[in-house]
């Protein structure tokens, strides 16, 4: 039986003075991938931000238990080191700091030593990048290759994939799938996902549906995925609705 790596229990967070995640509850079980859908707008990558502990995201209540420790109040390093890290949908450019640098770094950091150069390899990231400033001059597929370099350098038990998917032409998304398709083997994941392309390659075991800041609902996510291309979120935001009602 799997333990539960991430419980998220009641959790409400603001940015600023709105309020985005009205009390989102969520277990991630050790190993296990999961997926988050949901329109623009909907809270998802607030959930992300909170996960990591981003300062700029609010805990206004709930509260988050990861690998048996409340990390409700950490700053983001300690979550880092604690073996949570992220794929950002929108990476900054990192003028000054180069990516062969900063992924030694990472690596070194968390006991990698140079085994990050395999993950390299696999997504066909060339010296030349590699020699380049973080993101900059990088194309879109290009800046989604080095995210999940940087991500799985620090070796997470958690990863969360912010739109993994946004922006990525059809050959790139192939490469990623492929590549976190084994990556992913036997570490926990939380993917987030507006379109849901990259779940051609990933199997998660369970899907949630986040309206207006809420869980609205969550079950097999093939079948969820087929609904919401069918149906698009109207019949998710009537499922809330009936349910807070």
């Amino acid at each position: 039986m799997r333990g539960v790596l991430l419980r998220i229990e009641n959790l409400r967070v603001a940015v600023r003075d709105k309020l985005i995640l009205k009390g989102v509850n969520l277990e991630i079980g050790d190993g296990e991938i999961h997926a988050i859908f949901g329109p623009n707008g909907s809270g998802k990558s607030t959930l992300a931000m909170a996960i990591i502990g981003h300062p700029d995201y609010r805990i206004v209540s709930g509260r988050m238990i990861f690998d048996g420790e409340d990390i409700t109040e950490k700053p983001i390093y300690e979550r880092a080191r604690m073996g949570i890290s992220i794929a950002f949908q929108n990476p900054p450019k990192l003028h000054g700091i180069k990516l062969k640098d900063l992924l030694a770094r990472i690596a070194s950091e968390n006991g990698v030593g140079e085994r990050f150069l395999e993950i390299v390899d696999k997504l066909n990231i060339s010296q030349e990048h590699l020699s380049r400033y973080v993101n900059v001059g990088f194309s879109g597929g290009e800046v989604k290759r080095c995210e999940l370099v940087q991500a799985l350098a620090s070796n997470p038990k958690l990863m969360i994939l912010d739109e993994p998917d946004s922006g990525v032409d059809v050959e790139n998304l192939e490469l990623i799938g492929s590549f976190l398709t084994e990556s992913l083997r036997g570490r926990s994941a939380l993917i987030i996902t507006h379109h849901g392309y990259i779940l051609r390659h990933l199997k998660p075991v369970k899907a949630h549906v986040l309206i207006d800041g809420a869980i609205a609902c969550e079950g097999d996510p093939e079948l969820i995925l087929n609904r919401i291309m069918r149906d698009g979120y109207r019949w998710c935001e009537r499922c809330r609705l009936m349910r807070s009602g």
